[in-house]
C-alpha cells in the first residue's frame, strides 16, 4: 500500500509540474478535467452525478472555463445567477423529487470546486505565474509535511479531536511556521531569479503563513464532509490517495488566498 501510494504520488506531482509549468491552454483544460471530476465526486455524495441539476452543474463548469480562457470575466457573475436559477427551476419543476438540499449542495459544489480550484490557472496566468503558483504548494504540501513532522514529535494537544484526532494545535503551528520559513525563503530566490522585488521574503512569508492556515480548514472541511455522510475517500482514481477531492482539498482553498495574496500585496 506505501508502495503504491508513494509511486501514484511521484507521479501525481510529475503531471502537476508539467501542467504547471506549460501554462496556458494547457493549464486551463487540466483545472477543468480536474474540476469536473471534483464536482462529480462531491455531487455523487448526495446522489446528483446523474441528475439533470448535475449535468448542468457540469456544464457551467464547462462555460466558466471557457470564460476564463478567453478573458470574459465580466460575464462569470451572470453564470453563477443563471447556474442558480436554472437549478432552482429544476427543483421546482420536478417538486418533490429533489430537495432545497439538493439544490444547494450543487450550487456548493460548483463553488467550492469549479471557482475555488479555476484559481491555480489565475496564479499561474500572472506575469511569473509559474514561479508564484510554487506557493501554492509551500501552503498544502509543505505546510502537511511539517505539521506532520511536528505532530507526531511534540503534539500533545489535540486540535479537532472528533474530525481528526491525529491532528494537533502544536502540528498546526508547526506547519503555519514551516510555511512561513520556506516561504521567506522562496521569496529570496524570487527576488534574486525571478523579479526584484521590495520585502520579497516579508511578503512570501505571510503568505506562506495565512495559506497555511487555509490549507488546514480546506483539509478538514473535505473531511468533515466525508464524516457526515459516511464514506472513507470521495473517489478511487489516485492510487493509494483516493480522489481528487481527497488530494487536492487543501490546495482548493489555498488557491484563491494565494492569488489574492500577490494581487494585493505585489
Amino acid at each position: 500500500m506505501f508502495k503504491t501510494r508513494l509511486l501514484s504520488g511521484i507521479v501525481l506531482v510529475v503531471l502537476v509540474l508539467g501542467v504547471l509549468y506549460l501554462g496556458g491552454y494547457v493549464t486551463a483544460g487540466a483545472m477543468l478535467l480536474l474540476s469536473l471530476g471534483g464536482v462529480f465526486e462531491l455531487l455523487r455524495i448526495y446522489k446528483l452525478h446523474k441528475t439533470p441539476i448535475g449535468i448542468v452543474t457540469y456544464i457551467a463548469t464547462i462555460i466558466y472555463y471557457g470564460l476564463l480562457i478567453f478573458d470574459k470575466n465580466q460575464f462569470v457573475m451572470p453564470l453563477i445567477i443563471v447556474l442558480v436559477l436554472t437549478i432552482l427551476g429544476i427543483y421546482v419543476a420536478t417538486y418533490p423529487r429533489f430537495t432545497d438540499k439538493d439544490a444547494m449542495a450543487a450550487v456548493l459544489s460548483f463553488m467550492y470546486v469549479t471557482v475555488m480550484l479555476s484559481y491555480m490557472y489565475l496564479i499561474r496566468d500572472l506575469a511569473h505565474g509559474g514561479a508564484l503558483v510554487v506557493m501554492v504548494f509551500v501552503c498544502s504540501w509543505v505546510n502537511d509535511t511539517c505539521a506532520y513532522c511536528v505532530g507526531v514529535t511534540m503534539g500533545k494537544h489535540k486540535m479537532t479531536p472528533k474530525l481528526s484526532p491525529k491532528k494537533s494545535v502544536e502540528g498546526l503551528v508547526g506547519g503555519i511556521v514551516g510555511s512561513a520559513a520556506f516561504g521567506a525563503l522562496y521569496g529570496m530566490f524570487f527576488n534574486k531569479q525571478v523579479m526584484t522585488l521590495e520585502n520579497a521574503p516579508i511578503i512570501f512569508a505571510i503568505i506562506g503563513a495565512v495559506g497555511a492556515v487555509v490549507a488546514v480548514i480546506g483539509d478538514l472541511a473535505a473531511s468533515a464532509i466525508k464524516r457526515n455522510n459516511d464514506i472513507k475517500d470521495y473517489g478511487k482514481l489516485i492510487p493509494g490517495h483516493g480522489g481528487i477531492m481527497d488530494r487536492f482539498d487543501s490546495i482548493i482553498f489555498t488557491a484563491p488566498i494565494i492569488y489574492y495574496g500577490f494581487i494585493y500585496m505585489i
